[in-house]
């Protein structure tokens, strides 16, 4: 499997991970408009084409901005829940959308997708378990408030490991947001702090976890330095625990990795 950060943050997100072999992807999310999507493809070699599936966490906008167009463009099914698609305009063309359940598994061009529930504020938002031909299990976590039973077990079982490290507690209570906006970031229903995500794959990371990308890094209440800075040290605490920790960008997709 091959998998890449197309783009992740606030401003929008979108993952690729596809089989090598038959040139076939899925996405998670299509934050981004339809062309930077085509755009950031080229970039790492791939060809839209190529993309059997979007697979979408929730309805906020920088989740599901380029999706309309580019399911339109290039005939491709939408999947998500019954009440993300109720609660947001996925596509003009009906046909595409396709409805799944929690802890359902959908099989397309050789993985294994699982949805997963998460704790975030809206109508019900999943995260995905996507297990490859060579059984190679890559989980993508981002938009949760904590780190809940689920996600404890997906990151348990995880080879590699898309996690949300969206923010530095101090730089975001000393940082402009208003006090509403920074109480529902902190909550179990916001989003996790480098804190929570290092916690979180220092208990539970098993020792075949080889790659871990840090997603969804706010622009206002963190930096990727501080990011990397607490997983990198908070992890040597494990000394069977070793992956390659590396970033996500808003603006430029992440290096390819081959699993």
């Amino acid at each position: 499997m091959e998998i890449c950060a197309l783009a992740s943050g606030s401003s929008g997100n979108c993952f690729y991970l596809g089989n090598k072999k038959d040139k076939k992807a899925i996405i998670i999310d299509a934050g981004i408009s339809a062309k930077q999507i085509v755009e950031r493809l080229e970039i790492i070699g791939k060809n839209p084409e190529s993309i059997k599936a979007i697979f979408i966490t929730h309805e906020h906008s920088d989740h599901i901005r380029g999706a309309d167009v580019l399911a339109r463009q290039f005939n491709i099914p939408i999947f998500a829940t019954k009440k993300t698609i109720q609660n947001s305009c996925l596509c003009s063309d009906k046909s595409l959308i396709n409805s799944i359940k929690n802890n359902e598994t959908t099989k397309i061009v050789g993985l294994n997708v699982e949805a997963f529930s998460k704790s975030h504020r809206v109508a019900d938002p999943v995260s995905y378990n996507i297990v490859g031909k060579r059984s190679q299990n890559v989980a993508v976590i981002t938009d949760l408030g904590f780190c809940c039973k689920n996600t404890i077990e997906k990151v348990s079982e995880a080879n590699a490991l898309f996690i949300e490290s969206n923010h530095d507690v101090a730089m975001l209570e000393n940082g402009p947001y208003p006090y509403f906006l920074k109480k529902w970031i902190r909550s179990d229903t916001g989003h996790l702090s480098n804190m929570q995500a290092s916690l979180c794959i220092l208990e539970y990371g098993n020792k075949k976890l080889k790659n871990v990308i840090l997603s969804h890094i706010s622009k206002m209440n963190n930096t990727p330095e501080l990011a990397l800075h607490t997983m990198r040290s908070l992890l040597k605490e494990r000394k069977d625990l070793l992956p390659l920790v590396s970033l996500s960008s808003r603006e430029m997709p992440s290096e390819l990795v081959k699993l």
